[in-house]
């Protein structure tokens, strides 16, 4: 199990360290909800003390979220995105509150919907990838008049 986990962290860091920014939020995004899927399936057997460390990481992710956005240049997108932030939470912690996995698939939906709209949004961001040129045999005319075949480059 350590093996895996190890593993895991492992390809988190590679995938982190050569990240585009909207890339870094997606990965925050999809650590977040894996808290809460674990948080949700802890509270369907009873396990309280992995909901309430899931609960927590997701948390933590959050205030990582919220931490980064720039109001100043953000303005009222910034703004609207404190406010999902706010509410992610409030359901997160109400989830757990109440023990009820139902509402913790709340957050869930949420979270999901707008990691989807950043994720479509780094994908219309990438460059289009260019096809390399490839070398096209030119035709020259041999002093007899005979075609002879040469590349360019």
């Amino acid at each position: 199990m350590k093996n895996s986990l190890e593993a895991k962290l492992a390809y988190r860091e590679n995938a982190v360290r050569g990240a585009t920014p909207i890339e870094l939020v997606v990965i925050l995004f999809d650590a977040a909800i894996e808290d809460m899927k674990q948080a949700h399936s802890a509270m369907g057997v009873g396990d309280i003390e992995t909901r309430a460390g899931a609960v927590r990481h997701a948390i933590l992710v959050l205030q990582q979220l919220q931490g980064t956005l720039d109001f100043e240049k953000g303005g009222q997108v910034a703004q609207q995105f404190e406010q999902f932030y706010n509410l992610v939470r409030a359901k997160l912690l109400e989830s757990q509150l109440r023990n009820s996995p139902e509402l913790m698939q709340q957050p869930i939906r949420f979270m999901s919907e707008v990691r989807d709209c950043w994720a479509e949004a780094e994908k219309q961001l990438k460059p289009k990838p260019v096809a390399p040129a490839i070398a096209v045999p030119a035709r020259n005319a041999l002093e007899d008049g005979g075609p002879t075949e040469e590349w360019s480059a």
